[in-house]
């Protein structure tokens, strides 16, 4: 049965739903310059109904999940006609609540719900949000919902929420979930510095469990450790994912861990490693490639015309998961000049190889804030080379409110569907629909 509270949150989502302007679809907006493209070609464009704040989409029945990042909430797009994306539905779970990051399967959508950083931080400019811990960020706090929420996508225009997983705290950043019995979580908690791990049994869909939370040495507050983490370092786990009897893990500045995870009450470290300094830092996504017994691990750049240096995507052998050994880098893209240009340049995330999508242990997709989207062969993983690009134009205008942030295209992530086709999110100016011509 479903509970007072999430029925709700349904209802909330479907007040949004009616509060939609008319005027509000994709093709009734104008359409921005296409880009730049080699090997990839533009095929349309999507405001999202007004609200082009974009981060992670999720694809499911012909239909996109587009969480933002300032917007507090998830817009559905009918996406049948991938020239053409229209919006029809927004759920949101309340003001102040961030639900930027989703995961689906089986008909059902996992949501991040935790607090809109942006709009309760104080930073004279982006840095400030990934130089310091998450309980240090937020100087004006605000009501807001932190937790995990279930909903129904059997019927892609009616998200219905079925369950809501309560997580006291500043909630959660990101979760992996492939389908299956457990979710892995990147969530705050009271105490704790940052966001830790913390798997989640979902055998009984409707009343989700925490079974276990692991952290670096230093986070939990609340059991009287003391934060190891040098001045300007940030030590949080952005997200794990998992492949078989192993979790990946990446920790911004704190580095990229391997879990033994077979048993979900108690997942064991089997490594750590740091390459933050010399590195900037930064380690957002760590996609494993089991078949090859490799991992591709993407740093974030998270510093406007390069001011900490050139953030990489790393290429680690994982043969011995007690001995991960970095062997290589994806090229660094050289067409231009990108840091003498506004903007953020680096890597943001991978495509991650999810369960009917494009799956490859070779051609790896990745979004590059600045420079857009980018293709590398990785045939010979000591020598990666890049095999096509798609560079975005310039948004009309910032969404983004923090101040100090330039006018400049910040591609963010991407979903590339089994025949081709890559949908684009940009933080400030929507969704682009490419296809890749490799």
């Amino acid at each position: 049965m479903q509970s007072r509270r999430a029925h709700l949150q349904s209802l909330l989502g479907m007040a949004a739903l009616a509060g939609m302007s008319g005027a509000a679809h994709a093709e009734d907006q104008p359409i921005p310059p296409e880009g730049i493209g080699h090997r990839i070609k533009h095929l349309s464009y999507s405001d999202i109904g007004g609200r082009p704040d974009s981060v992670q989409i999720m694809s499911n029945r012909n239909h996109l999940y587009v969480g933002h990042m300032f917007s507090d909430g998830v817009t559905i797009l009918d996406a049948s006609d991938p020239r053409r994306l229209r919006p029809v539905s927004f759920f949101t779970a309340e003001q102040y609540t961030r639900t930027h990051h989703l995961q689906s399967s089986d008909d059902l959508l996992l949501v991040a719900n935790g607090a809109n950083i942006v709009a309760m931080q104080s930073y004279s400019d982006q840095r400030g949000y990934f130089e310091n811990s998450l309980a240090d960020s937020i100087t004006r706090r605000k009501s807001f919902r932190s937790g995990l929420s279930i909903h129904d996508i059997s019927k892609p225009s009616e998200m219905r929420e079925i369950a809501f997983l309560e997580m006291p705290g500043l909630g959660i950043n990101r979760l992996s979930w492939m389908g299956g019995r457990y979710a892995h979580v990147s969530a705050h908690f009271d105490g704790f510095t940052d966001h830790c791990l913390c798997i989640v049994d979902l055998q009984e869909i409707t009343k989700p469990v925490i079974v276990s939370k692991w952290w670096l040495p230093g986070m939990n507050g609340a059991a009287g450790e003391v934060s190891n983490a040098p001045k300007g370092k940030r030590y949080a786990l952005h997200h794990m994912i998992v492949a078989g009897p192993l979790g990946y893990g990446a920790w911004r500045d704190g580095g990229f861990t391997i879990h033994d995870v077979r048993d979900a009450a108690q997942p064991k470290l089997l490594s750590h490693i740091n390459w933050s300094p010399p590195f900037p830092g930064g380690t957002h996504t760590p996609l494993p490639l089991p078949g090859r017994n490799l991992a591709v691990v993407a740093d974030e750049a998270n510093a406007e015309k390069c001011a900490k240096g050139l953030f990489q995507i790393f290429v680690v052998d994982v043969r011995a998961p007690e001995n991960p050994v970095t062997i290589a880098t994806m090229p660094v893209p050289r067409d231009r000049d990108y840091c003498a240009a506004a903007g953020t340049f680096g890597p943001h995330n991978l495509h991650e190889n999810r369960p009917g999508s494009f799956q490859s242990e070779q051609t790896i997709f990745a979004t590059y804030n600045a420079g857009g989207v980018r293709v590398f062969d990785l045939k010979d993983q000591f020598a990666p080379k890049e095999l096509a690009f798609w560079l975005p134009p310039a948004p009309a205008k910032l969404i983004d409110p923090r101040p100090n942030i330039a006018l400049a295209a910040k591609t963010a992530d991407l979903y590339v569907t089994r025949d081709g086709l890559i949908y684009a999110s940009d933080w400030n100016a929507g969704l682009h629909v490419l296809e890749y011509l490799g």
